[in-house]
């Protein structure tokens, strides 16, 4: 079991506008100790996804916090972003850690599938992300069971993040068995993301 407090992932909404998000991601940097964020993107503008790689690699980097970015692997090198979040498990990590070299970080998420993550930790990834830990109509609906992160915590050494769908109780629960709390759209639905941030981790003291 993980004995230690989970560190913190942030995961940026979807396609974030630059300059906007870049002030709101820089508050939140400022006042809660975050170990790495993630950029999101699900447009196809290279343009728009080079604007965002760069505004939020200049935040994070001033702050000496790791930045990646999920799926572009290829952007990543090219933005000099600190490597990729792959959404499709291990896939195409063989080939992320081949263009991105053995510093990089190349994670995977593998939903709530133990086998996917097996696989992942096989292949070389250097995290695991299983999710959503929250009840969601989004996709197949499956949730990651805290059986599973207990599991992961006590029989295998790669490192685990439990994402999607958090609350204050199930930061509760998560964290005595899992490495990382990947935290989003929790905290940016909202008007006060670090007022947010704070409330959902205060289950941790």
């Amino acid at each position: 079991m993980a004995e230690d407090r989970p560190q913190i992932y942030l995961i940026s909404p979807s396609d974030p506008d630059p300059e906007l998000f870049a002030d709101r991601l820089a508050r939140v940097l400022d006042t809660v100790g975050i170990a790495c964020v993630r950029l999101v993107t699900t447009t196809r503008d290279e343009m728009r996804i080079g604007r965002a790689a760069d505004a939020l690699r200049a935040v994070a980097h001033e702050r000496d916090v790791a930045i990646v970015i999920e799926t572009h692997f290829r952007m990543a090198e090219r933005h000099g972003l600190d490597g990729v979040h792959l959404s499709d498990g291990a896939r195409s990590l063989r080939e992320a850690r081949k263009l991105l070299g053995p510093d990089a970080i190349v994670g995977a998420f593998c939903g709530a599938s133990r086998h996917e993550g097996m696989t992942a930790g096989e292949a070389g990834a250097d995290y695991v992300s299983f999710g959503p830990v929250g009840t969601s109509a989004l996709g197949s609906g499956a949730t990651a069971e805290q059986a599973l992160f207990a599991w992961w915590s006590e029989m295998i050494e790669v490192p685990v993040v439990a994402e999607g769908g958090l609350s204050p109780e199930l930061v509760r629960a998560c964290a005595p068995v899992c490495d990382f709390l990947g935290i989003g759209d929790e905290i940016w639905i909202s008007e006060d993301p670090v007022a947010s941030l704070t409330g959902l981790l205060a289950p941790l003291g």
